[in-house]
C-alpha cells in the first residue's frame, strides 16, 4: 500500500496495524517512496537465547571427529633419531 505522508498523518494507527499484520506500507513524499513501515521482530527472552546457544553447542559437539594427532602428523619427514631425512 502506498500513501502520502500528508494522508498518513490521520491514519497512522490504522497504517501501523496493517504493517503489523504483514501489509507493505510505504509512505510517499511528492509521489516518491520515502519511508516503509515494518513491524519489529520480538526479541527472544534470556531463557530462549540460552536454549538456542545450548542447542548450537550440542550440534557442534556432535560433529566433532577425532583426526590424527597434530604432534605426529609430520613424522614421515624425520628419521628414527629425529633428524630431517
Amino acid at each position: 500500500m502506498r500513501i502520502s505522508v500528508t494522508e498518513a498523518k490521520g491514519l497512522l494507527t490504522e497504517l501501523i496495524r496493517r504493517a503489523e499484520a504483514g501489509d507493505d506500507v510505504v509512505l510517499t513524499r511528492h509521489g516518491h517512496p520515502a519511508v516503509r513501515l515494518v513491524p519489529i521482530k520480538p526479541v527472544a527472552n534470556v531463557e530462549g537465547r540460552r536454549a538456542l546457544i545450548k542447542a548450537a553447542r550440542a550440534g557442534a559437539a556432535a560433529k566433532v571427529t577425532n583426526g590424527p594427532s597434530a604432534a605426529r602428523s609430520q613424522d614421515f619427514l624425520y628419521d628414527e633419531s629425529g633428524l630431517p631425512e
